[in-house]
């Protein structure tokens, strides 16, 4: 019996590189996707290694415009161009990520017979419960897809609510994974207990909430450590306010780091720190922290929460107070701390990115079929 080859159509409308996690989970996914052909839509600059994922990747040349007054014209420009290969390729099924953004409107306005699948990834979601047009972008892909796929119960309830309950029956949760056979763990666990050397990775925005970590390290009883990897617009400020609070010599910044040379180092830690404050779709980060045997603080959202479950340690997004308490409990108990490095593993294993794949070639041939 041979096995069908599906022939799928997607794209992310950016630079074609692992420059955010989206990108780096649509790499992995459609690279571990069995039976699968792929097109990938994207912009220059191309990363080469990354683009070795996809059998074909495509760099769109409409002009990228933002919402604003002349939006309307550029998707309209853009469904052209994409109508024209959507007519040329002629996939079995269209991937749109991230529901309601510019390309996976033109995949709606140009996929005819073409079954659709609407994938969400959270940036979408945050658009659409702050803008009225970006609201009404989604709910038109969502009434053209034939299955809208979450990653989290939670933000499948979000949609749900921006949809008006009109396609409850099509959202289906596909938790998000990685290549848990690139992962490792310190050769010899941590011993005793003491100050915690912590790592946060990650853009550094307001909802990222980096300073939520660093304000923390100045409220603690023991001299924690944190190491924190990553670019953004408040990079100036956390760094001036690590110096305002003394904390020179124990809040450390690097800039961002490929994702080989970031799992390299992170046996090297303790404990990882999670702050954002916002809605987090997924959180693949904390899965990676995981994997290499690092217990998490988390800010306690509910799709975080539904990822790792009891194996993490909440506290209150935004409280450098309640990330305090839990940093110096964790730093007096060596016994909870190596419960949870165990933990963490556990939980980590059902989050490989081959069951993702798996998972959503299954669902395409069934709205294929």
């Amino acid at each position: 019996m041979t096995t069908k080859l599906l022939n799928i159509l997607t794209g992310v409308n950016r630079a074609a590189a692992p420059s955010s996690g989206g990108m780096i989970l649509v790499n992995d996914l459609y690279g571990a996707m069995p039976e699968t052909r792929t097109a990938f839509l994207g912009r220059e600059p191309v990363d080469q290694i990354w683009k070795a994922a996809f059998d074909q990747l495509i760099t769109l040349s409409t002009a990228k415009r933002p919402q604003g007054p002349a939006f309307n014209l550029y998707v309209d420009e853009l469904t052209r161009e994409v109508g024209a290969l959507v007519e040329k390729i002629q996939p079995d099924a269209i991937h749109a990520q991230y529901p309601g953004f510019a390309l996976s409107l033109a995949f709606t306005r140009t996929a005819g017979s073409i079954p659709i699948i609407a994938i969400a990834h959270g940036p979408d979601v945050m658009a659409a419960e702050r803008s009225a047009s970006e609201r009404e972008g989604l709910n038109e892909v969502a009434a053209a897809s034939a299955a809208i796929v979450a990653p989290t119960s939670a933000l499948a309830d979000r949609i749900d609510h921006l949809t008006g309950r009109r396609f409850t029956d099509r959202l289906t949760v596909i938790p998000w994974g990685i290549p848990l056979s690139d992962t490792r763990v310190r050769d010899q666990p941590p011993t005793g207990t003491g100050p915690l050397s912590l790592v946060h990775a990650g853009r550094l925005d307001d909802n990222k909430s980096t300073i939520t970590a660093v304000e923390s390290l100045a409220l603690t009883d023991q001299p924690h450590r944190l190491t924190v990897i990553g670019e953004g617009i408040l990079r100036k400020h956390l760094e001036q306010r690590a110096i305002e609070l003394g904390l020179w010599d124990r809040v450390h910044f690097y800039p961002f780091l490929p994702r080989t040379e970031l799992w390299r180092r992170l046996p090297d830690f303790d404990a990882w720190v999670f702050t954002t404050k916002g809605l987090e779709a997924f959180g693949l980060v904390l899965i990676e922290a995981q994997a290499h045997g690092l217990p998490v603080f988390y800010s306690d959202l509910p799709g975080v929460r539904e990822t790792l479950g009891s194996a993490g340690v909440p506290y209150t997004p935004g409280d450098p107070n309640s990330l305090a308490v839990a940093l110096d409990e964790m730093g007096r108990d060596f016994h909870r701390r190596k419960a949870l490095a165990k933990a963490a593993l556990h939980n980590a294993r059902r989050y490989d990115i081959t069951t993702t794949g798996r998972l959503l070639r299954e669902l395409t041939l069934r709205v294929a079929s």
